[in-house]
């Protein structure tokens, strides 16, 4: 490899199969020490009963119209396929563009020039795509993104850290933090976001090979955990391996529930294997298998998670996230999914000690077009993307939009 710091599949583990493996000793990554391996058997001891968990199918369109009274506010425009929202302490946003571009937001206002232009391969679905802050971003002022790059003639995805100037006005690269992650026209995943434990969490997609999703010695598919530098946390289910969710098939959202439990939407198929639709919400726990391309219904197998919810109609699902303000009280604690080809937002009532869905309706439809990321900010309101102008929609004269969801 070029770069010693950068993490490669090269593991010397079998495959997981569909239970708990005995995976081998650390062989990515510096972990600080012997990795302590977490048997599944423990990860899983407080979840339901896969075979017993109630899926709920939604056979005919997406559910009924929301019956909370939501107002929508323009944030900013003129927004290039805006694909992610890193929050700055003060209020300020860094603001992903699909082509390659980092904006930022600057006392309500976006500011005309980048800070800072990365070279990115924008294929397909690729390009640049999820935007995460440093927790500690007030005093180190870090950054993550996640991206296809052109490596030498091939396409990978990468996640790199960045680092913003004191003035706001440019940033230059730090280190990659994962390289080789696979990649195809469709299903790159993208999204990363910091967990409560300070861990950066990665979602990928299976790269238009669903069995990679399988695969213990494939990044593609997966939910990637590592350290703010880019090692492999001692703590991670299987030893020595970033792998912390498997069987995805190509996640764009997720959230926590608690610190140990994530609510994670993901893609159904559009076509390969002849299968179509069945968009999915589940409820997801370290070393947990979400079981694509084993199932993609609801289905229940076992060592497999059966989803909470599945529109049997294509959404698909991009941003996630749970709702944690004040503004809508009616919507705290629910799992709100933004839609890109359905156009819409979906309020997920999920109890948190069951996982079963307790209800679901649909918010926005039609009214701003397609919606790709949804994430709360730290003033306690909801902001989501607009993606209109990804060669999918229709993209307005002045382009695409941050919007705040509030009441």
């Amino acid at each position: 490899m070029k770069r010693s710091n950068i993490l490669t599949i090269g593991l010397m583990l079998g495959m997981l199969g569909l239970a708990a493996c005995n995976p081998s000793p650390n062989q990515i990554g510096d972990t600080s020490g012997a990795a302590q391996t977490v048997p599944l058997e423990q990860a899983q001891a407080d979840r339901p009963n896969d075979s017993q968990a109630s899926c709920l199918l939604v056979e005919d369109g997406f559910g009924s119209e929301g019956q909370v009274s939501v107002r929508v506010e323009e944030v900013v425009t003129g927004l290039d396929v805006p694909w992610g929202i890193g929050f700055l302490p003060d209020g300020d946003l860094l603001v992903s563009e699909r082509s390659g571009r980092v904006r930022l937001v600057q006392n309500g206002k976006l500011r005309p020039e980048a800070i800072a232009t990365i070279n990115v391969s924008d294929r397909g679905e690729g390009g640049l795509l999820g935007i995460a802050t440093h927790p500690d971003f007030a005093n180190n002022r870090l950054f993550y993104v996640y991206f296809t790059a052109d490596d030498n003639g091939s396409d990978v995805n990468r996640v790199e850290r960045w680092q913003l100037s004191e003035d706001r006005l440019r940033a230059k690269r730090d280190r990659t933090i994962v390289d080789n992650i696979p990649v195809a026209q469709f299903h790159n995943g993208g999204r990363i976001r910091f967990g409560p434990d300070g861990m950066l969490y990665i979602g990928t997609g299976d790269a238009r090979d669903p069995d990679l999703s399988q695969d213990a010695n494939s990044l593609a598919g997966k939910i990637l955990r590592v350290t703010p530098d880019g090692q492999v946390p001692a703590d991670n289910p299987f030893s020595g391996n970033p792998v912390y969710i498997l069987g995805i098939r190509n996640t764009q959202g997720f959230d926590w529930v608690n610190d140990s439990t994530l609510w994670v939407s993901d893609h159904g198929p559009s076509g390969e294997l002849g299968r179509s639709g069945h968009d999915k919400v589940s409820v997801a726990r370290a070393g947990d298998n979400l079981g694509w391309p084993t199932i993609y219904r609801c289905e229940s197998r076992e060592g497999l998670v059966t989803p909470a919810i599945v529109w049997q109609q294509a959404l698909p699902p991009g941003g996630a996230a749970i709702y944690r303000g004040k503004a809508i009280p009616e919507w705290q604690g629910n799992f709100i999914v933004a839609a890109l080809g359905a156009e819409q937002l979906q309020r997920v009532v999920i109890d948190p000690q069951s996982g079963r869905v307790q209800q679901h309706e649909v918010y926005l439809q039609g009214q701003h077009g397609r919606l790709r990321e949804a994430i709360m900010g730290p003033d306690g309101e909801l902001y989501v993307t607009t993606s209109n102008c990804d060669g999918r929609g229709s993209c307005p004269p002045d382009g695409d939009k941050i919007l705040r969801i509030t009441q």
